[in-house]
């Protein structure tokens, strides 16, 4: 069975880091070195800068550490994907966005008189944005997006 590869937003891994980081003077460091691990040239490299990372911060903040040590590696599917796709891979902004138009859409009528209403407005929303995407500015090349193994 084929599944599809699963990438945490690396903007959100990395607004939670800064819930570990022990002082405020370190913050700033902490969030240019999280930036720099994910702006690696490939996942071996993100790696080595993550164990990097990791041995700096144990004694002066090892709650930081262990966290990174754990979750960072989560955004890092990226990198097996070609360089020109993973800009837009990286973050969930695709999917935010599609869930505002669907918010901002559905919040209008505020009540539904059934579940089949509901469904019938999403679907025409989904419909509607699928078709901006196929025709409209191409936003990622599918044929670019297939991950290396």
């Amino acid at each position: 069975m084929n599944s599809s590869p699963w990438q945490r937003c690396q903007f959100h891994l990395q607004q939670n880091a800064q819930a570990y980081v022990p002082t405020r003077e370190l913050k700033q460091k902490a969030a240019e070195d999280i930036r720099r691990i994910f702006n690696a040239e490939d996942r071996a490299h993100a790696e080595e800068k993550l164990s990097a990372f990791v041995a700096e911060y144990s004694t002066k903040a090892p709650q930081l550490a262990a966290w990174a040590e754990a979750n960072l590696p989560e955004g890092f599917t990226v990198f097996s994907f070609p360089e020109a796709a993973r800009k837009r891979l990286r973050t969930s902004n695709m999917c935010e966005t599609l869930n505002s138009q669907i918010k901002r859409r559905t919040r209008v009528v505020v009540l539904f008189p059934c579940e089949s209403s509901l469904l019938r407005l999403v679907t025409a929303v989904l419909i509607e944005i699928s078709e901006e995407w196929e025709t409209g500015k191409v936003y990622l090349q599918i044929a670019e997006t297939k991950p290396t193994r």
